[in-house]
């Protein structure tokens, strides 16, 4: 790569004139995922851009995967920003970009700001036409800002990070590495997930059929959100990468954002691959598919290796085909899946099994994974007996949320097991959203939060009981999505009948809003959503609190919860 495509990072000098300068800018502190973004844009992973994507070259690249000019380019790499500052925002303005702290990283000089259109991007860029049918399509509308803004970018320092920073080489500096070590047939390999025996058998395969030696890159995201998750899967990743002789694979870690976007995700990553040295790409036959294996692919299987095989000429960069490869029990290895006959003993072990003998403490075989990686996955990850796990309690108000999570909270205290913390609608509206009001909104965020404590609960090994109302489906899933990584989440949907709850009416809270003098009371002129697939359902109706809560209890034993 030419010196000038280094990176966009300024001298140390000029960059403390910029922050001198930036008392006048605007400011804008970008998420995590657009933290990903810009460390690739600076570090020149995102070769050729030299900022954020303009509208005409933003709409070429939802359209054809093509700049402007025709250059390729799959991924819309854009800054979106909230209505209050995008509407201040014009041509010409500086705009100061800082992490969460407020430590400004670079300077951006808009050049042109325009609405988002977050359904319709999410439709091109995922290529899907039911958003709701794909999660990163989801995600996409749900966190995009309210305006796009395009311009260069000039960097001051890359995002900080005090993990694993002999593993952070820049595109150049990987390079570098590359040319020491006369590798002349480079063969990428990106995957942000755990690796076994048989990527180690498969990815010896594609060297091999590629003359290539392999630069693994791994994805790596934010620490402090991802928790122990993240540093077990980068270790894992260098003990896999250990189990190759040193002059055949390098390991680096790669920020980058993990879109699922089939194809077109392929295609990206084969650039950046490329940006990074490599003349060879592998490509699965369902490639950054959101679906799982055991389920119908979302994108047609081999798809994603015909994109990136018909780009071949103009990005420079060759597909190799990843060899589905199969553990044959007479040979003790594993082969070529089309070379497995029909005497043959084929052994397996998805990751829904993988992931059930861990959280219950059960033999994994070498020759599914390395011992070393079973034994930090099993340091990290105890069986669920050990780990901590989140009873998230949902119903109408007198449906007996509060209640049973008392009589819970003593049952758990008195085991003794590990500490318990009770989150209780009431209490935390008191002294965590003392603030918010009963918009769906603000709903919403009081959920978020509880999610969060019990995240961080969760996360320690504890016991979280929450028992807010969360009347709505998509505050239970943000809430489970951010206990699940870290440990149990149960979902307990306590069904008790509006008529019921109306009886017990404890706090007069429906006879109020019957009589108009309160508004958007939950079941009566503010909707609650039926959980679809709650773990445990509840009906206080005839069923006693001690009752309930032993349902509650079995259940936990029966899932390896309580030992």
């Amino acid at each position: 790569m030419d010196n000038h495509a280094q990176n966009l990072l300024v001298h140390f000098r000029h960059a403390e004139e910029i922050k001198a300068e930036s008392l006048a800018y605007k400011s804008f502190n970008l998420s995590p995922l657009q933290l990903l973004d810009l460390e690739l844009l600076l570090s020149r992973a995102y070769y050729p851009l030299t900022g954020y994507l303009g509208k005409d070259d933003f709409e070429a690249v939802l359209a054809s995967m093509r700049l402007a000019d025709g250059t390729p380019w799959p991924m819309p790499v854009s800054l979106d920003v909230p209505s209050p500052l995008g509407e201040r925002l014009e041509s010409g303005d500086k705009l100061a970009l800082r992490d969460q702290e407020g430590f400004m990283l670079a300077a951006m000089t808009v050049a042109e700001v325009w609405p988002a259109d977050p359904e319709g991007e999410a439709r091109a860029i995922f290529g899907v036409q039911d958003i709701a049918s794909h999660p990163g399509a989801r995600a996409h509308v749900r966190h995009t800002g309210a305006y796009r803004v395009a311009g260069p970018v000039v960097g001051l320092s890359l995002p900080p990070h005090v993990d694993f920073p002999e593993m952070r080489r820049s595109p150049a500096e990987v390079q570098a590495v590359l040319q020491q070590r006369g590798w002349r047939k480079v063969l990428g390999y990106q995957t942000g997930s755990l690796l076994h025996c048989r990527h180690r058998s498969m990815l010896r395969q594609a060297a091999m059929d590629a003359g290539a030696s392999v630069l693994l890159l791994r994805a790596a995201g934010d620490a402090m959100a991802e928790g122990a998750a993240h540093f077990a899967g980068i270790r894992c990743a260098r003990i896999f990468a250990d189990a190759f002789p040193k002059n055949m694979l390098l390991l680096n870690l790669l920020p980058l954002p993990l879109r699922t976007a089939g194809p077109r995700q392929a295609l990206f990553e084969a650039l950046i691959q490329k940006n990074h040295g490599c003349t060879h790409a592998l490509v699965g036959q369902r490639h950054a598919d959101p679906m799982p294996p055991e389920a119908a692919p979302l994108y047609p299987a081999g798809q994603a290796q015909r994109l990136v095989a018909d780009f071949a000429d103009e990005t420079g960069i060759a597909m190799v085909p990843e060899t589905p490869m199969d553990y044959v029990e007479e040979k003790a290895q594993y082969i070529p899946r089309a070379q497995v006959g029909p005497e043959m003993t084929v052994k397996t072990i998805d990751a829904a099994e993988f992931r059930r003998r861990l959280e219950f403490d059960l033999d994994i075989p070498d020759w599914f994974t390395m011992p070393e990686v079973t034994a930090e996955l099993r340091a990290v990850f105890p069986p669920r007996s050990r780990q901590g796990f989140t009873l998230f309690m949902t119903g109408l108000s007198g449906a007996g949320k509060s209640t049973l999570a008392k009589i819970l909270y003593v049952k758990f205290m008195e085991l003794r097991t590990r500490p318990v913390t009770l989150l209780d609608g009431d209490i935390v509206r008191r002294h965590l959203s003392s603030e918010l009001t009963f918009t769906k909104e603000h709903r919403n965020l009081n959920i978020a939060r509880i999610g969060f404590v019990a995240s961080e609960i969760t996360k320690n090994g504890g016991i979280a009981i929450c028992a807010p109302i969360a009347p709505y489906a998509s505050s239970r899933n943000e809430a489970r999505s951010l206990v699940a990584p870290h440990g149990g989440f149960v979902e307990i949907h306590m069904a008790t009948p509006l008529a019921v709850c109306e009886q017990r009416d404890r706090k007069g809270l429906y006879a109020k809003a019957r009589a108009g003098i309160v508004k958007g009371v939950t079941g009566i002129d503010d909707p609650y959503e039926i959980p679809e697939h709650p773990e445990i359902t509840l009906d206080t109706t005839s069923l006693a609190p001690g009752e309930a809560a032993q349902e509650v209890l079995l259940y936990l034993e029966r899932e390896g919860y309580l030992a």
